[in-house]
């Protein structure tokens, strides 16, 4: 394998540098008790700074709201408890000389009636009805939605206050941003539905107040997504023009950084050009992308397709090719990072040879 230097080439940004391109995933781990990251928490994440990785985007966090999370060992990012082990967490990261951002999250109608942490608590989403289209609550009020766009603005403010380089906001894979943009989910007659760009504004409202209480210089990213938990053929946008639409009004409310959920991260997102949806992003917004999508795994985790030619080399090569070409400009890697915090290193190194496998026995542990 060639691995070219451009993987760990700097990044710059107005508001972020980074020693490489790239970054770890947020992965859903659920080894909080009480939603309380503890010294095992805080371990996990410094050993992925110090194998090299350039800025870590935790497991999501819940707000603080009585339904965002599913889950009693879900990380909380609200109470005392909690935020004192995400600030253990970070210190810990920066003393290996890595960088952090939280995922700040609400699973929405994710949820189910009766789990933990709050099992009298409801789920909720824009329109009161289940990713199937199915009406299941009362659709959230426009005073319950501030109150969410407050419960998110509070988790911006303790991540600063904590020392976090940034966050993340979880609008993607029908979670309850999510579940404002997708018309599926979100057949509001108000201000908060419509059209396409009308499905942005709770969004819109969110990183607004992220901004307000973080100031100018704090980086705000927006994890969005084509596909759905469970609906992986889901679409909320079918051409570069929609697109456009979709990712203007986000931008100009103040999105440093998009992180572009694919599964995998070599396909092209519309026909008749090889950009994949990080590379349309970047091209359509000016502003720094993410791309994802079984980056290393090895072919028994990778659907094997006639458009999924090769696995785990080769796709490192057209990685790097599409770095190099400025299609987009930071790489996160998911499952290689659980079975080896080292990958970063080793592939610098030139000792793939090194690499421990992904195998489903690294999502039962916390290492």
């Amino acid at each position: 394998m060639n691995v070219s230097s451009t993987l760990f080439k700097p990044f710059t940004s107005d508001k972020l540098t980074l020693p490489n391109r790239i970054v770890m995933a947020p992965m859903t781990r659920g080894f909080s008790p009480s939603g309380v990251p503890g010294p095992e928490v805080a371990d996990y994440y410094r050993r992925r700074a110090a194998g090299g990785v350039g800025l870590i985007i935790t497991e999501g966090t819940g707000i603080n709201h009585p339904a965002s999370v599913s889950g009693e060992s879900i990380p909380l990012f609200h109470g005392e408890q909690s935020l004192q082990g995400w600030a253990n967490v970070v210190k810990a990261v920066h003393e290996a000389g890595g960088k952090i951002m939280p995922q700040l999250w609400h699973v929405g109608t994710a949820r189910r009636a009766g789990d933990l942490p709050n099992p009298d608590a409801h789920p909720v989403s824009p329109s009161g009805v289940s990713m199937a289209g199915e009406a299941a609550y009362e659709p959230l009020t426009e005073v319950e939605i501030q109150e969410l766009v407050q419960a998110y603005a509070q988790a911006a403010a303790e991540a600063k206050r904590i020392g976090f380089d940034g966050i993340e906001l979880h609008g993607a894979h029908g979670y309850l941003i999510d579940q404002f943009f997708w018309g599926q989910t979100n057949r509001r007659t108000d201000k908060y539905g419509g059209d396409l760009v009308s499905r942005t504004r709770f969004a819109v409202e969110v990183i607004e107040a992220c901004r307000a209480v973080v100031g100018p210089d704090f980086p705000i990213v927006l994890r969005f997504s084509q596909w759905k938990m469970g609906s992986y053929e889901a679409r909320l946008v079918e051409s570069p023009a929609e697109l456009e639409q979709f990712l203007k009004p986000l931008s100009a409310a103040g999105v440093d950084i998009f992180h572009c959920s694919t599964r995998r991260f070599w396909l092209p997102e519309f026909e008749g050009s090889d950009l994949n949806l990080a590379g349309w992003t970047r091209k359509i917004t000016g502003k720094p992308a993410i791309s994802v999508g079984s980056v290393g795994l090895e072919a028994e985790f990778v659907e094997r397709t006639a458009e999924n030619k090769g696995t785990g080399d080769a796709h490192l090569d057209v990685l790097n090719e599409k770095l190099e070409h400025g299609e987009f400009d930071l790489i996160a890697l998911g499952r290689v990072l659980l079975s080896d915090p080292e990958w970063p290193l080793k592939v610098k190194e030139g000792r793939t040879s090194d690499i421990i496998p992904f195998t489903n026995e690294a999502l039962t542990r916390l290492y």
